[in-house]
């Protein structure tokens, strides 16, 4: 069992940053793969970004590259999601979750445990 709270989320400018964080607990945390996913307001959820068990790789998604980093702190059991240049596009509940394996990829079939989601709203 792991069990995944997300925190940093709030209400900020467009152009603003925040850095959201996942404190994981229940299981090794550098056993797994970990990725960030957002569900806008009438949209589906989607991915974000993501990162493998040691955070020698991340990937993320076209709207994420260049303004978001993804890394992790296996030393905290903690997961991080930096968001710079914030769009009020980028406004959403953010969800961390838990890969089924030390990989991450973008898709949400290969993650079994999730947090709470933390909301991130961009104000124009």
């Amino acid at each position: 069992q792991v069990q995944l709270v997300e925190s940093g989320g709030g209400l900020v400018q467009a152009g603003g940053s925040l850095r959201l964080s996942c404190a994981a607990s229940g299981r090794a945390f550098s056993d797994y793969g970990m990725g960030w996913f957002r569900q806008a307001p009438g949209k589906e959820r989607e991915f974000v970004a993501c990162i493998n068990w040691n955070g020698g790789r991340t990937a993320y998604s076209d709207s994420a590259k260049g303004r978001f980093t993804v890394s992790r702190d296996n030393a905290k059991n903690t997961l991080y999601l930096q968001m710079n240049s914030l769009k009020p596009e980028d406004t959403a509940v953010y969800y961390c979750a838990k890969s089924t394996t030390v990989a991450a990829t973008s898709s949400s079939s290969t993650y079994d445990y999730w947090g709470q989601g933390t909301r991130v709203t961009v104000s124009s």
